[in-house]
């Protein structure tokens, strides 16, 4: 089944595929996620040896996707002890098959140096 986010006006949609058509599924509040469709069914899994830098962009019962640059990744939410806000920007890495989440050294913007 194909997926979207669809995030515009200040509301998230998740919306699926069905016939040639999106139809929405869901509507949230889209907190601090950036307007734009992130096509999370473009997914790829998580590599568990490597750390993945970047914003969550959803959460469902099964993964949770993160944006890491252009790319989308999910990773199994059985391996998080605590669910990472959506719309912040987090480092995941796996320690033991564990996912550990610590906030992320990158830090977007502009300012005086």
């Amino acid at each position: 089944m194909k997926q979207r986010l669809l995030v515009m006006n200040g509301q998230r949609l998740v919306q699926s595929e069905q016939g040639g058509q999106w139809k929405t599924d869901k509507v949230e509040k889209a907190g601090t996620l950036k307007p734009g469709i992130y096509n999370i069914h473009l997914s790829s899994q998580a590599d568990k040896s490597k750390t993945q830098d970047g914003v969550i962009i959803y959460v469902d019962r099964e993964h949770v996707y993160q944006q890491v640059g252009k790319s989308f990744f999910k990773h199994d939410r059985i391996d998080f002890d605590k669910v990472p806000e959506i719309g912040s920007h987090f480092s995941v890495k796996y320690d033991g098959g564990k996912a550990v989440v610590s906030a992320s050294a990158i830090k977007l913007g502009r300012g005086i140096s």
